[in-house]
C-alpha cells in the first residue's frame, strides 16, 4: 500500500467533488449564479426549481457520478485487495473528500451545495443494493410529504439503520461513516429544518386537493 497514491486518490476525489455542476450550468446555459436564486443552494433541487428539469436532471446525475467515481478511484488504481476492509476504508476516504469538495468547491469560491447527490454516488459505489433501498425510502417520503429536505434526511437516517441490521461489512469505519453521513446531512439541512418548523419550507411536489 503506497501512502502517496492514497493521498493522490484523496486529492482526486476532492477535485472531482469540486466540479460545481449547478453553478456552471446556471452560468453557462442561463447566465445566472444559481446561488443567488431560489433557496440559494448550489444543488440539483434548487436548479430544478429555478431552471427546470432539463437543466436540473443532468446536474443531479453528474453530482451523483462525481461521488461514485471518487469512491471507485481506489478500486481502479488497485490501492488495496478487492473485498478487503482496507479497500472500503480508502474508498470512504476518497468519497469523503469528494463530498467535501461538493460542499466547499475549489472552483466556485468554496460555496457549494449540501452534498446529497454526491453522498448518494459514494454510497452507490460502496453498497449499491443498500443505497437503492434507501433511495426507495427517499422517494416514498418525497411522495408522501413533498419535501426534498425531509426525504434527504430520511435517506441519511435509514442508511445506518439498514446497514447495521440487514447487511454485513468488513469495515467498521463504513459503519461509523454511515452514522456520520446521516448526522452531516441533518446539519447541512439545519436551515431547512428551521423553515419546516416555521411552515416556510417550499414543497418540491404539491398535490392538488380535490374538492
Amino acid at each position: 500500500m503506497n501512502i502517496l497514491y492514497i493521498i493522490l486518490a484523496a486529492a482526486g476525489g476532492y477535485l472531482l467533488g469540486s466540479i460545481p455542476t449547478a453553478v456552471w450550468a446556471g452560468r453557462w446555459f442561463h447566465g445566472i449564479d444559481i446561488r443567488e436564486h431560489g433557496s440559494g443552494n448550489a444543488g440539483a433541487t434548487n436548479v430544478i426549481r429555478v431552471l427546470g428539469w432539463k437543466t436540473g436532471i443532468p446536474v443531479m446525475l453528474i453530482d451523483i457520478a462525481k461521488g461514485w467515481l471518487a469512491a471507485l478511484l481506489p478500486v481502479l488504481f488497485g490501492l488495496a485487495e478487492k473485498g478487503s476492509g482496507m479497500l472500503v476504508n480508502i474508498q470512504i476516504l476518497t468519497g469523503v473528500t469528494a463530498i467535501t469538495g461538493h460542499v466547499y468547491p475549489l472552483f466556485a469560491g468554496f460555496r457549494g451545495g449540501k452534498g446529497v447527490g454526491t453522498t448518494v454516488g459514494v454510497l452507490l459505489a460502496l453498497n449499491p443494493i443498500l443505497t437503492l433501498m434507501c433511495i426507495g425510502v427517499f422517494l416514498a417520503v418525497l411522495f408522501i410529504t413533498g419535501y426534498v429536505s425531509v426525504s434527504s434526511m430520511s435517506f441519511g437516517i435509514v442508511f445506518p439503520i439498514f446497514l447495521f441490521t440487514l447487511f454485513d461489512t468488513p469495515s467498521v469505519i463504513f459503519k461509523i461513516f454511515s452514522v456520520l453521513a446521516a448526522v452531516a446531512l441533518i446539519i447541512t439541512h439545519r436551515s431547512n429544518i428551521k423553515r419546516l418548523i416555521k411552515g416556510e419550507e417550499s414543497k418540491f411536489i404539491k398535490w392538488k386537493r380535490k374538492i
